[in-house]
């Protein structure tokens, strides 16, 4: 397996493991009978700051996740893999993990330089796959 999948592979559990982060607090607070609804209707009570926080450091990872899995499998299947497009996908792969408790902990600016280098690192790879 290429670096750039076993990366992807890795951001995948980080995908699973943001979930738990997420699930377990907001099934907490928001108790069984509306987690195990059809939330046809809005929740009656609010979510927590923080975790709200990671709710949407979730939902940005989903985002991001689909542009990166797109990198890493244009570079695999096209044979491309360099040194270069490795480190980039370490590099966003990294970059994810700190971006959870960056965004939990409301770290400003530090979520949005963090969140910057993991899509300047696809970035990166796409163009890598194209030239």
């Amino acid at each position: 397996m290429t670096p750039e999948l076993t990366a992807l592979t890795l951001a995948a559990l980080l995908q699973i493991v943001q979930f738990v982060l997420f699930a377990t607090p907001a099934n907490l607070e928001l108790g069984p009978g509306y987690t195990m609804s059809a939330r046809d209707r809005p929740p009656s009570r609010q979510l927590s700051v923080r975790t709200g926080r990671l709710q949407r450091a979730m939902n940005n990872h989903f985002e991001g996740l689909i542009l990166f899995g797109i990198a890493a499998v244009v570079i695999a299947v096209s044979d491309q893999s360099t040194g270069l497009t490795a480190a980039c996908a370490w590099l966003y792969l990294a970059a994810r993990v700190l971006y959870v408790p960056a965004y939990a902990y409301g770290l400003r600016p530090w979520r949005s330089l963090i969140w910057s280098v993991g899509l300047l690192a696809t970035l990166v790879m796409l163009l890598a796959a194209l030239f």
